[in-house]
């Protein structure tokens, strides 16, 4: 039942709109702002300029991308809900805001299927398993071994209680049966600089943040959580790979707009970012992130945000966690 009402509420939009083509055509008349729910220096801001930075240049509009970072994400999504659905104020959708935010908090001040339209799906990535500089367990194997040896001690960063790093590593404890500290962060960006500082150990980082840092060696890439290796890290294995028999625990993007927003703009934004995806500049720099899979129709990232619902519904179920509301 969720997700069927779901899919009709992406498309629902088209009702209260008798002439779709009109408004498309005229949109944007201004300038359009896509609310990142993370401070700058994280994977979602990362894409987000990516994407804007083609955009303003196809709509002859300024594009600008606003950082409101707090609740791994929610607090950014709260907002744009309630903004007009005239296409002024998208989201970047983030597995946090819309698949693990509504299992894991129930006084959620918005529904997913509700209160946006989803448009299209920006890339999914990996999320990338990555020590301090300092540290000498630097296979999975090895960092297992130290956790077992100090229960609850060996710190793990996130971007925040309820995020896709907390939930990687409730998936990784329950899976390797050990316990780790869970080191909350408002954002990717000031974890990793502790993390390059070695003020914590260990983070299940998206690889959208991570990947610079790896590259440059200010932090040591141990593993990626998709099935498959990235294009981007092809000389990093999966956790799978490392014992962790179907270990894949991604962080995902994609744009969203307010839930009233009409159809005929959600069209024009779907089609737009679909042929900036396509753009061989942009997806060189979209490989080098591990972003994969992106682009598609509005109806495909409906389906897939349903999907990632269910299934982490069934981990926090699973794995009892909860966060502070």
């Amino acid at each position: 039942m969720q997700r069927r009402s779901f899919i009709q509420a992406a498309g629902a939009a088209a009702a209260t709109l008798g002439v779709p083509g009109v408004f498309a055509q005229e949109w944007p008349s201004g300038p359009v702002r896509i609310v990142v729910g993370f401070p700058p220096g994280g994977g979602t801001d990362a894409l987000a300029r990516v994407v804007a930075q083609k955009l303003a240049l196809m709509w002859n509009q300024t594009v600008i991308v606003e950082n409101k970072g707090g609740v791994a994400g929610v607090l950014a999504a709260e907002y744009v809900a309630t903004q007009p659905s005239d296409g002024s104020t998208l989201l970047m959708a983030h597995i946090n805001s819309h698949a693990l935010a509504p299992s894991l908090q129930p006084k959620l001040r918005y529904d997913v299927q509700r209160d946006f339209v989803p448009i299209v799906l920006v890339g999914v990535t990996p999320n990338l398993l990555i020590a301090s500089p300092t540290q000498k367990a630097v296979t999975v194997k090895d960092i297992v071994a130290l956790c077992a040896a100090e229960p609850g001690k060996v710190s793990f960063g996130s971007a925040g209680a309820g995020s896709a790093q907390h939930l990687a590593l409730e998936m990784f404890k329950l899976q390797a049966k050990v316990d780790a500290m869970h080191v909350p962060y408002k954002g990717s960006g000031p974890l990793l600089a502790d993390l390059m500082g070695s003020q914590i150990q260990y983070s299940f980082e998206t690889m959208t943040a991570a990947t610079p840092h790896v590259k440059s060696g200010k932090v040591i890439g141990v593993a990626q959580t998709r099935l498959k290796r990235a294009k981007g890290h092809p000389n990093i294995p999966t956790m799978q790979e490392q014992g962790f028999d179907g270990f894949e625990a991604t962080t995902w993007y994609g744009l969203a707009g307010p839930g009233k927003l009409p159809s005929g703009i959600a069209d024009k934004i779907n089609r737009d970012v679909n042929t900036v995806l396509a753009m061989p500049d942009v997806q060189e720099r979209l490989d080098t992130y591990g972003a994969e899979d992106g682009g598609g129709s509005r109806d495909k990232f409906a389906k897939f945000i349903s999907s990632e619902i269910d299934k982490w519904a069934r981990v926090v179920k699973d794995g009892k966690v909860k966060v502070d509301a």
